[in-house]
């Protein structure tokens, strides 16, 4: 593998919305719908084009990290910048060899130079941890609803620089997909089987 991290540019849109759909099928939920979120983001204020990349094998578009603006809200209802990354994809044929990580460096230190000071994400601890993510608690930042887990973190991107930045955490509304929505932009791709009904989805990622 020879790997080449680059922006995305428009002619990337529909090879890197196949890459996530690959990179998600049937993972969390029957199907996926990251690809259309994916589509949707580019669309809205939120994007950030500068933080918008792809991981390539010479020139085989293998993965891609996309960030959006998001905000915290704390109880005087002032209202900080932050950024929400994901989804972040890789195909499965090229999972577990360096690809997610190394776009996960190169957009950290993007960010930083960008002049970001932090990244809030939903994800796995157990793989986030190694990037220096922690759980959003030790900020004081909740989730929009309310609460904390282990899997929503924060990560500063600049020592100090969370420090008086407490309170809810909203994303954008790009990330709310609808089934109608999913349905009609599936018509756009090849059909593809689901192998997993949401109960025997549940059962296998608890044994996991």
């Amino acid at each position: 593998m020879y790997l080449i991290i680059r922006l995305e540019n428009e002619k990337d849109y529909r090879e890197v919305e196949n890459v996530t759909r690959e990179a998600f099928w049937d993972k969390y939920k029957p199907g996926c719908d990251e690809h259309v979120v994916v589509n949707k983001i580019r669309k809205t204020n939120a994007f950030i084009k500068e933080l918008d990349f792809v991981a390539c094998d010479e020139d085989k578009i293998i993965g891609n990290i996309i960030y959006s603006k998001a905000k915290v809200i704390n109880e005087d209802n002032e209202e900080f910048e932050v950024l929400c990354m994901g989804p972040i994809s890789v195909l499965p044929s090229y999972q577990g060899k360096g690809v997610g990580s190394s776009l996960m460096k190169h957009s950290i230190e993007a960010a930083k130079i960008l002049g970001y000071n932090a990244i809030i994400i939903f994800g796995n601890p157990k793989y986030y941890h190694h990037f220096g993510f922690e759980n959003a608690e030790k900020y004081k930042i909740q989730t929009s609803w309310g609460v904390n887990f282990e899997e929503f973190m924060a990560f500063e991107l600049y020592e100090g620089s969370l420090k008086g930045i407490n309170g809810k955490f909203y994303e954008d509304p790009v990330f709310k997909i609808t089934t109608d929505e999913l349905n009609e932009f599936e018509k756009q791709f090849p059909h593809k089987e689901k192998h997993f009904t949401n109960e025997q989805l549940d059962t296998k990622l608890i044994n996991n």
